[in-house]
């Protein structure tokens, strides 16, 4: 899929879903290379997480630095990108060689089974669309599905409440505030690095949190120490 036919995926899906998607364009490069620099230099081989992949810009940035044996599962709400996904993953070369290991889910983050099942999790999703219910659902179950000492990267549009609140009405300001209370407590207590990307429409910062602390060896453990 070209960057226009993207674009033009990505518009008609919007159009219908602006809530669910929450932006008018598609990630940038810039900004998918950001969300993926975890997956960058020497790493053992682990098992990645995207959620809400969209029309896939994250997910070739992923797919590029997968490493042999890492295994990536994209989980996407709208039926329509997730066909789209999986198309993608079906005919563009960056997945040459790891379609085997790539799998598109069609559900809700919260929804996914298991506890400690990923080392790294990528999310596209549109936190400041959601009802703060919501998203403090989404990030107990980001918790939940991470691995100890595993990385959450996940990205917001530069002073998007601040912008927003001068315009909207006192329920929409509530939630805002109440969805900014949530991320930030978030961000206190686990964000381990963040980015500015500039070259994105519109410019972003990507966080990377660390939700659970890597469990230290129980003595008596044969692998301590090695």
């Amino acid at each position: 899929m070209g960057i226009w036919s993207e674009y033009g995926e990505f518009w008609k899906v919007t159009r219908r879903n602006f809530k669910t998607t929450g932006a008018l364009l598609p990630s940038s490069p810039f900004l998918a290379r950001a969300l993926a620099a975890e997956l960058e230099g020497p790493r053992p081989a682990g098992r990645i997480l995207e959620v809400g992949p969209g029309t896939g810009v994250v997910t070739k940035a992923i797919a590029r630095r997968m490493k042999p044996g890492d295994h990536l599962d994209c989980v996407e709400l709208n039926a329509t990108f997730a066909d789209s996904v999986r198309e993608l993953v079906r005919s563009h070369r960056a997945f040459s060689g790891k379609r085997d290991r790539v799998e598109v889910i069609t559900s809700g983050v919260e929804d996914l089974p298991g506890t400690d099942v990923y080392d790294y999790i990528v999310s596209g999703l549109p936190l400041n669309s959601f009802p703060a219910a919501l998203v403090r659902r989404i990030f107990e179950a980001l918790a939940r599905l991470l691995k100890p000492g595993g990385v959450v990267s996940y990205f917001e549009y530069v002073l998007v409440r601040e912008l927003q609140k001068p315009f909207v009405n006192k329920d929409e300001r509530r939630r805002l505030h109440r969805v900014g209370k949530i991320v930030g407590q978030y961000i206190t207590e686990f964000q381990v690095r963040r980015e500015h990307v500039l070259m994105n429409v519109p410019p972003a910062v990507v966080r990377h949190l660390i939700l659970k602390p890597k469990r230290a060896a129980r003595r008596g453990d044969s692998s301590a120490g090695s």
